[in-house]
């Protein structure tokens, strides 16, 4: 049973960084000014919704796993 929680950790640790890599950072500076209107027309802020969300649901699946394993040892 441990090692499978352990499994599911690594797991939900790598889904977390790769969530938080791939969104965009809050201030984007001159650039983003200048493009902001291009990349609301292509949808990039709904793709920061979705990794928003799902780095949300990584973390705290991380969190409960962490929780779990550490009463089992």
């Amino acid at each position: 049973m441990q090692i499978i929680l352990t499994i599911l950790q690594v797991i939900c640790s790598i889904g977390l960084i790769a969530t938080v890599l791939l969104q965009s950072g809050k201030s984007a500076g001159l650039s983003g000014a200048i493009t902001g209107g291009a990349e609301t027309f292509l949808g990039k802020k709904g793709m920061d919704d979705t990794f928003a969300t799902w780095s949300k649901v990584f973390a705290v699946a991380f969190m409960v796993l962490t929780f779990v394993l550490a009463m089992f040892m």
